[in-house]
């Protein structure tokens, strides 16, 4: 494994001792590429009360190129698809190196509580919003419920 860059360390060392709230995101021991991460759904969402974990690899290229994340807990989300993928335009098209972990952290969790159906990952889900908002939120909510339980 290449060595870890400067800025990984600083990072991490920065998401360890100054958590964003409602975020935690710790390094493997044996990779510190690989984080595991924890957000806790926001209040006044359909997420509320729950805690969503997410997985977020550094790739080498890091930071000219993207994290890789993805969420673990299964959730009820336009912009989230079944296998956890995130369609978020900083992962993509929108990333530039000016971007830090908990920023992208911090807009995956701003994603939670504003889902943009017109911008889906999600068709089925995102359908779904678009007819019958109150029916999607009431249907995140049971998921969040059932799959985002605090242990």
């Amino acid at each position: 494994m290449a060595a870890l860059s400067k800025r990984i360390i600083r990072e991490t060392e920065r998401l360890v001792s100054d958590p964003v709230p409602g975020i935690t995101a710790m390094p493997h021991e044996d990779n510190l590429r690989y984080f595991d991460v924890t957000i806790e759904g926001a209040d006044q969402s359909p997420y509320e009360g729950g805690l969503f974990k997410l997985e977020l690899f550094l790739p080498e290229d890091y930071p000219m190129v993207a994290p890789k994340v993805r969420f673990l807990t299964k959730i009820y989300h336009p912009n989230i698809d079944r296998l956890g993928r995130i369609c978020l335009d900083t992962l993509k098209k929108n990333w530039t190196p000016a971007i830090q972990i908990r920023t992208l952290l911090l807009s995956i969790q701003s994603l939670l509580t504003s889902p943009n159906p017109d911008d889906p990952l999600a068709n089925d889900v995102a359908e779904c919003w678009k007819k019958d908002e109150a029916g999607a939120i009431q249907t995140a909510k049971e998921w969040t419920a059932k799959y985002a339980k605090k242990e």
